[in-house]
């Protein structure tokens, strides 16, 4: 291999230590994380439906109330439309108005909730990882990585973000943790070269996965889309029908603006699916409500805190349930 990688290959010391695995399940997890959503839901019906008739203004409120918990416009008239055809003129109480949101959410993010899957047929399947800095991009490569290695397949990583030498050590560090090996150059190098190498190396070991890290620069937009853009046709010299997936994470605590961020990812580069990060440090839970409806994406994981665990496939009625306080 050319002394120009800097790859982990099983770590000189011992892998870096990983955070405490918290001993609850992962459904008090999600319910946990997403209770500052559901707080906020849960207190806002409850001082709507005491003792009221489902009315005009009842419904208005209630779909006020929605928007503002970042649902969207969208969905906040479905929800209402609903209970205004079952049961207008009728008195409803809090908890039958939280099923019936529980049960709306998770028809819409239902068709949506699709895991990633590598196909078996790639070698390697690509997976591009796109995202604002800070949203929490190297955390979600590393974590996906340890489980795909988990289950029993070969996974690389490539440090694509090369203006960042922490992103590039971030991803080190899981590297050596999951066994997984990663490719990366010197602070500043040029990442659709050393993407075109990685998939070289990638391909030579037969991986099954190569997730290839990237920067988020959002200051200069005209910059970063060419920077991408550079990426991917490097990408599509070794083959031509990768990146396989073009995964978005997004930082659940910056809310509408995730709107913004899809809108011009997908301008940028196109994307595939989305991950949800740090849905335990916000009250905007439901934005990935008014994403789903919106732009229709899979969304392939989320998050809810700091271990390997915390970030799980996403099922729809369980965050359905969880972000609107129903048992």
């Amino acid at each position: 291999m050319s002394k120009k990688f800097f790859g982990l290959f099983g770590g000189k010391n011992e892998p870096a230590p990983e955070p405490e695995v918290p001993t609850e399940g992962w459904f008090d997890r999600l319910k946990s994380g997403l209770s500052k959503s559901s707080g906020k839901l849960s207190q806002g019906i409850g001082d709507l439906f005491t003792k009221r008739k489902l009315d005009d203004a009842a419904l208005e409120e209630l779909e006020e109330l929605l928007i503002t918990a970042d649902l969207g416009v969208a969905t906040a008239g479905r929800v209402t439309k609903r209970l205004a055809k079952s049961r207008f003129g009728q008195d409803v109480g809090p908890e039958e108005i939280r099923a019936a949101l529980a049960e709306e959410i998770a028809e819409i993010l239902a068709p949506l909730a699709r895991p990633l899957a590598p196909d078996s047929g790639r070698k390697p399947h690509v997976v591009l990882v796109v995202g604002v800095n800070g949203s929490g991009k190297t955390t979600t490569i590393g974590k996906l990585a340890k489980r795909f290695h988990e289950d029993g397949l070969a996974v690389t990583l490539a440090a694509g973000d090369t203006f960042r030498a922490a992103a590039v050590e971030q991803l080190k560090v899981w590297g050596e943790r999951t066994g997984c090996p990663v490719i990366a150059r010197e602070t500043g190098s040029d990442a659709a070269g050393l993407v075109f190498d990685a998939m070289v190396e990638s391909a030579r070991r037969g991986d099954d996965l190569l997730f290839i890290d990237t920067a988020g620069r959002l200051q200069n937009k005209t910059d970063l889309m060419a920077e991408l853009q550079k990426v991917v046709r490097s990408i599509k010299k070794n083959d031509e029908t990768a990146p396989h997936d073009v995964l978005l994470v997004l930082d659940a605590t910056v809310g509408q603006n995730a709107h913004s961020q899809v809108e011009i990812f997908q301008d940028m580069i196109g994307v595939t699916g989305l991950v949800l990060t740090k849905l335990d440090g916000t009250a905007r839970g439901g934005v990935l409500v008014a994403l789903a409806e919106k732009f229709k994406l899979p969304v392939h994981a989320i998050g809810v805190g700091e271990t390997a665990d915390d970030l799980r496939p996403f099922e729809a009625e369980a965050f359905a349930r969880s972000l609107v306080g129903v048992e």
